[in-house]
Parts: C-alpha cells; structure tokens; sequence
C-alpha cells in the first residue's frame, strides 16, 4: 500500500492519462491492411500525437495536415503539423480549416481519407460560415466560455456557425471513404459532440442554437444572428448521402481511464469506486457532493470502506464572475478545500487530463487535509478567492498546482477523492 498519498493521486492521473495517449490506443483499431495509400487530416490536442502514432503503424504512404494547440505539436515524417489557438481560435486555426476541405475537396471515390478527431478540434478547426467573421466567432466563444455553459451547448452553437462542423466536412470528403478515428473528451462520448462533429450527423438545429445564446444571455453579432435564422446554417442529417461512406471509431474515451485508474488503485491495495464518468454541473457544486461522499466512507464506511479511492471523470463548468485565474479544476478543488475544512483522511487530486485546466499552465491540484489550514495560516481568504474564481492563486501561493505540459491526448477531467481510515 503507497503510503505517500499525494504521490498516489499523481500516479492514479498519470495512469489515466497514459490509458488515453494514441501510443497507447491507435495501432488496434487500424484496419487489417496498413499497405494503402490514405489522406491524414485531424484537430485537437492530441491530433498531432496520433498522427505519429498513425505514421509507425501504418505501411502504406501518408500525406495530409492535421492541427494541434500551440505546445502540442509531435513530430511527423509526412503528414504537416499546424499549431493554432484554442479555447478561443486564431487566424491560425481559420487558415488550416480552409486547406483541410480544399485539400479532401478535390478527392474521388477510389480515395481514403483518415480523420483524426480529439477535445479542442472545434476550436482549432475554426471556419467561419459565410458572412460570419473570425472576430464575431471569437466573440460568440468567449461568451460561451464565460456563461457557464455546457459542452454540448457551446457545441451546439459552434458548428451552426461552422463552415466545416456538423458534418460538413464529410461532405467536403464524399464521395472518398472517410475513416474517423476519434479520442472523446465529452460526457456520454457523443459523436456529433466531439470537436463538433465534423464527420458525422447533428441532431441540434439551428433554432437550438439560437436558444443556447438567448439562455445564457449572449447578445451575438448581427450576422451570427442572421445566420443562425437562416436555413443555410443548418448542419447535415443523418439522411445525408454524402455520409454513406463514413466510418467512426472511437479509441478512447473518459470511462477507459477511469477504470484503468481504479485498477491500479486496487493493485497498491486500495478499494476503488468510480462515479461516473460523466459528472457535469458547477464545479463548486460537485465538490459538495463529492465532500458529502467522502465524509460518509470516513464516518459511516458506505458505501464502502477506508482506506479507498473515490474517482469520477466528466466535465464541470465554471460561471465567472470574477476576476481570478484558473479553471475549472482549481476551482472544484478550492471549493472542495471549504467543504471539508481540514476534515482528517482525505486527500484529493482534480485535472484536466489534456494537461491545462482551463487556459492556465497547471493540469490541475491537489488537496490535503491540511490545505485550509495552512491557507488561514498564509492569511488566504478562501472564501474571497472562491468568489474571484481564483483557484490558481489559492493553489499556486499553496505550491499544490500540478503541472504537466501537454500530455498529447484528452479524456476531460480526472477526480480522485483518497480517503484513509481514522
């Protein structure tokens, strides 16, 4: 049994995380067959990882491009690697988005096109629709990310304002074969959701999008508006032939890590409940239930009994109404550090396992019982610095941060509660 337990907790994140990294995850699922010819495009953060993945595996001859965040690049032989912006896109992501359709443009139906999808695709592709302005998207995001709004829903809005999600890249592609391999980092590892769906149908509307930026109070550009009261913005369906050539695979998703995670826990002789793998909401609000649970193992055993592992994954949100640093990680976490207020035996971890919480330079934190503590004896005020969503300074004047640089993939968040017994 380890008996450093912050040490632990860092070993169960990097475990999940390697659970999730395209070494790891590609080679099987490619086809059989790794002598043909193919076309390699992708977005997100880890795109440029699977990529070199796709590069030792693969037999035949590759080209292509695919896009990354800044500080995410891999090295690749034949397929280019373009750094962009994300949360918020940059002029970057609009030039790689336009070179992407005009690359698969030109294809016909004896060619095979190979998408490489992960969390930060939406961004990093970022192709207006027409009339719309990179500026007035940026605007759009950045109210997005502020309101408090889920992924889905800022989904939603995205690739309606979108000239290559919502499966209209797939039609840029048709009448080529389209072989999506995709790393989920959103709650019920939805396709149309992942990076915006670029290569499959959407559900969503139009009209749902528009009803996003009315719930949350977003007044966006006139043209976003018009736009989105056009039949022109709405996305491809699933009865679209330019689909009937597309293939979709998931390699690896949230619940993955969370069970390899659970399973080394119980290797180093802890017993290991995970939650879910799909935990939305406030991030302070499910720190409450979090401490709510973990209290319960400690006092009552239930439902199960320390020394255990309480993991849980998904996606929490953040309303900013103040003025501090850090994301939604830090910000569970420095409500957690209220909740429990010092209460003995628990330790906990929370990261994001794309290795940046938020847009700061911390995966996440970590959390001891004696964090509130040495925080009144720093003259912090936690309470003040919860109200300024200021996680990062709480943790970094604690030095709790947990910093990483890039892991190259993405799975969303990672919790772990380590409760030991009295």
């Amino acid at each position: 049994m380890d008996d450093n337990p912050k040490a632990l907790l860092r070993n169960l994140f990097s475990v999940a995380v390697a659970a999730a990294h395209p070494d790891q995850v590609l080679a099987e699922h490619l086809p059989d067959d790794r002598t043909g010819r193919a076309v390699v495009i992708g977005a997100g953060k880890a795109a440029a990882a699977m990529a070199a993945a796709l590069e030792r595996h693969w037999q035949g001859p590759l080209s292509g491009l695919v896009v990354t965040r800044y500080g995410h690049g891999a090295p690749c032989r034949h397929i280019e690697v373009i750094e962009a912006a994300h949360p918020v896109p940059d002029d970057a992501g609009q030039a790689v988005a336009r070179r992407t359709l005009a690359l698969v443009d030109s294809l016909d139906a004896g060619d095979r096109v190979f998408c490489l999808l992960s969390g930060g695709g939406s961004a990093l592709w970022s192709l207006p629709a027409p009339g719309i302005s990179l500026a007035d998207k940026q605007a759009v995001n950045r109210a997005l990310l502020q309101s408090g709004a889920d992924i889905a829903a800022m989904n939603c809005v995205r690739k309606h304002l979108s000239a290559i999600k919502g499966g209209r890249l797939a039609q840029a592609c048709w009448p080529a074969s389209l072989h999506t391999f995709a790393i989920s980092d959103v709650p019920g590892d939805d396709p149309s959701v992942i990076a915006s769906g670029p290569t499959v149908a959407d559900p969503s509307t139009s009209a749902e999008a528009l009803a996003v930026l009315q719930k949350y109070g977003i007044d966006g550009p006139p043209a976003v508006l018009d736009w989105l009261q056009s039949p022109a913005s709405e996305t491809l369906k699933p009865d679209h032939p330019a689909l009937a050539n597309s293939r979709y695979t998931l390699i690896a998703t949230p619940q993955q890590s969370l069970v390899a995670a659970a399973e080394h826990a119980r290797q180093q002789g802890f017993e290991a409940l995970i939650l879910s793998d799909r935990i939305e909401g406030e991030s302070r609000e499910v720190a409450k239930v979090h401490a709510a649970i973990a209290r319960q193992v400690r006092r009552y055993r239930q439902p199960l009994a320390p020394p255990c592992v309480i993991i849980s994954g998904g996606e929490t949100t953040v309303t900013v109404r103040g003025g501090g640093r850090g994301g939604r990680n830090a910000e569970f976490l420095l409500a957690l550090a209220l909740e429990l207020r010092g209460s003995a035996g628990i330790y906990a971890i929370a990261a994001d396992t794309d290795g940046i919480d938020g847009s700061e330079s911390n995966a996440g934190a970590t959390l001891t019982p004696h964090t509130y503590e040495r925080a009144l004896a720093a003259g912090l005020d936690v309470e003040g610095l919860l109200a300024n969503n200021d996680g990062y300074g709480f943790f970094s004047a604690l030095d709790e941060l947990l910093v990483t640089g890039p892991t190259r993939t993405n799975v969303n968040d990672f919790r772990a509660l380590l409760v030991l017994p009295e």
